[in-house]
């Protein structure tokens, strides 16, 4: 199976223009949810791929506006390269890798991203023939259940994760909490407004400023509002687990049909790992 056979294509992919701004991308996070934009020059046939700006440059570079200094140039493939291979790319560290239209073109023909290969797992459209034991990891970040969301928030942040395995007072998984749920109930607040009591102070240092939730990680932009009740208040209780001899198909399958980037992994009723997306590539 190729990359042609997975991508996004031209035709649906939103991008950003030079020249352009910060705003613009974000903009595209915020309303898409994704973790990077694709840069092009131009319109029509004289439209040019350029590079790409993701969230972590925005963090890296607070003060820049300009999009030009802002995107850096990543992997790219072709429609014809094996799927196996963009995914040994994301395995370096692309979740969304652009796709040109061949290897000497600056013509952008689409994208590929982890879910895309992961939906080609689920499919069995390309064999993954490892159970989730083999492509699980061990390091789980965990978060307590009565833990301030305002608090977990930066334990995400710090663990640059986008999830944490919420433990109940006898340290047993009772739910998991990811990025996206903080993101459903952040409230952006703009300029200098007061931003009331469900955040932290201005002097406190776990205050959530200059970042904002987007999609799987964060974006910088100005004051964020976040409920202070407890993680167990906006964790997923019914969490969807898989065991150890599970293949990495199986598991595929679930984090399609329910939505989700990570499973944990549990041996004997105990919680001994976490399959994300990203670990389903190891087993091509």
């Amino acid at each position: 199976m190729n990359v042609a056979d997975a991508m996004t294509p031209r035709a649906d992919l939103v991008t950003v223009s030079l020249p352009g701004s910060r705003e613009d991308v974000l903009t595209y996070l915020q309303e898409y949810r994704f973790s990077s934009v694709p840069v092009v020059k131009g319109e029509g046939d004289e439209e040019v791929y350029r590079g790409l700006v993701s969230r972590d440059d925005l963090i890296d570079e607070p003060d820049e506006d300009q999009l030009a200094l802002l995107m850096r140039e990543v992997p790219t493939v072709t429609p014809d390269t094996n799927l196996r291979d963009a995914a040994q790319v994301m395995l370096g560290g692309s979740r969304r890798v652009p796709v040109l239209e061949d290897h000497d073109s600056d013509t952008l023909a689409g994208i590929v991203t982890v879910t895309d290969i992961v939906r080609a797992i689920a499919r069995e459209e390309v064999d993954a023939d490892a159970d989730c034991d083999a492509v699980a990891g061990t390091e789980v970040n965990t978060v307590y259940t009565a833990t301030p969301l305002t608090v977990a928030e930066r334990q995400l942040f710090f663990a640059n994760v986008p999830y944490a395995v919420a433990l109940d007072d006898d340290g047993e998984m009772a739910g998991v909490l990811t990025e996206v749920d903080v993101l459903d109930v952040a409230r952006v607040v703009e300029g200098e407004d007061d931003t009331g009591d469900s955040i932290a102070d201005q002097d406190d240092d776990w205050k959530w400023e200059g970042i904002k939730a987007v999609g799987s990680s964060y974006v910088p932009t100005r004051n964020v509002e976040i409920p202070i009740q407890p993680v167990e208040e906006f964790m997923t209780a019914d969490v969807v687990t898989v065991s150890r001899r599970r293949s990495v198909t199986e598991a595929a399958q679930a984090m399609i049909t329910d939505d989700i980037e990570q499973i944990p992994l549990l041996a004997g009723g105990e919680l001994v790992g976490v399959v994300r997306d990203v670990n389903l590539l190891e087993a091509l």
